[in-house]
């Protein structure tokens, strides 16, 4: 037996390349199925918390899964927008357009931070107008402590006539809570309306800058100096132009008393033209379904490659004995056995299926460590 696991590994190892690469197609067709199980069971579990964490999400009136992605987690799609007065009362209301350094910039209300159970890790709260604070993974990746400064990304780059980027103060890092607030940049609605540029501050207007005055509204040439940072000087200067009620909001996350409350919404929202109500968690179970029936179609696709795989590593191993007949009758004529021979070619299907399993197995065990970050990178 000694002898033949000899000849057996002796053989592998002085063909290894073949040997890695016919372990290596047999490990990945049998780690791929049970890694596609993996990372479907994990964002189930991940997409089923954060949907079943909101009770009922207001918005425009749409598509019903872009107005989740955006809610839940910070996607800008293509959704229209409502104005604040057409939100609820006591909602919390959050404003999903720009983007600072790659991340989102959610404009919210301090409610949002209780509701979804966020501490800070260190520094303090937002206290004014330009102040924002950063979900934990963001600030580590980025390397921003409180008391540094993010800059708002324009929507478009050559846009000359569009808002300038906002300098912000990040006032406070978030504690890490595994869910998409640990990317995103948090600000209060009129920061986000800042950088959408409903407001501005300025230097005083002299008279020789003003192009027109009508009592309201005073209209002054590109000498006045626009601040793109507010500061302690500066922050009286900052206004805002219009009825705040008519300022966009991307939704509103609703949480009912009871039964019945919600049920009272549903039925308001259902009526309104301009306005839909849903469910996350009935959305997110429909869309969970699809997803199901998808991971058992590519399931059914991948045990079908395994399955030719295998059918042609058994081809690989007859025609390659076939090709070594001259050698096995030389074993034979010195006095090897044809058991012991058998033996050795067992042996050596066996040491690649052993090599095969420790690639399934490394390849399982980097789906079960990376599915979190695979599940961010897709969301």
């Amino acid at each position: 037996m000694n002898a033949a696991l000899s000849l057996a590994l002796r053989y592998v190892l002085r063909h290894r390349v073949q040997s890695v690469l016919l372990a290596a197609a047999l490990g990945l067709v049998l780690a791929l199925p049970l890694a596609l199980r993996v990372l479907v069971r994990h964002a189930q579990a991940e997409l089923r918390a954060r949907a079943a964490s909101t009770p009922q999400i207001v918005g425009a009136k749409g598509s019903a899964l872009d107005l989740m992605m955006t809610a839940l987690y910070f996607k800008k799609e293509n959704l229209s927008s409502l104005p604040l007065k057409e939100m609820p009362e006591g909602g919390i209301p959050l404003h999903v357009r720009f983007h600072a350094q790659g991340a989102p910039v959610v404009g919210t209300a301090l409610e949002y931070f209780s509701f979804r159970g966020l501490r800070l890790a260190s520094g303090r709260q937002i206290s004014r107008l330009g102040d924002c604070v950063l979900g934990a993974r963001l600030a580590h990746e980025r390397g921003v402590r409180p008391g540094d400064a993010i800059f708002s990304t324009p929507e478009q780059t050559f846009d000359i006539a569009g808002a300038y980027p906002l300098k912000m103060r990040v006032t406070g890092v978030l504690a890490a809570s595994g869910t998409p607030d640990d990317d995103a940049v948090f600000c209060d609605l009129k920061t986000a309306w800042l950088i959408e540029g409903r407001a501005h501050g300025h230097d005083d207007v002299k008279g020789d800058e003003v192009l027109q005055n009508n009592g309201n509204n005073t209209v002054a040439n590109a000498a006045v100096r626009l601040f793109q940072e507010v500061t302690d000087k500066n922050l009286n200067t900052f206004h805002f132009h219009g009825d705040v009620g008519d300022y966009p909001v991307s939704a509103a996350i609703l949480i009912p008393p009871d039964a019945k409350t919600e049920a009272l919404l549903a039925g308001q929202f259902a009526r309104s033209k301009t306005a839909q109500l849903i469910r996350p968690r009935d959305d997110m179970e429909s869309l969970l379904t699809q997803l199901v029936r998808l991971e058992g179609f590519a399931t059914t696709m991948l045990l079908i490659t395994a399955a030719a795989a295998l059918f042609v590593s058994t081809l690989v191993f007859a025609l390659s004995f076939r090709l070594r007949r001259r050698e096995f009758g030389t074993l034979e004529d010195i006095g090897v056995s044809r058991v012991s021979l058998a033996t050795v070619k067992l042996l050596e299907i066996l040491l690649i299926a052993a090599f095969a399993t420790g690639i399934a197995v490394v390849l399982y065990a980097t789906a079960l460590w990376s599915a979190p970050a695979l599940l961010r990178m897709a969301l």
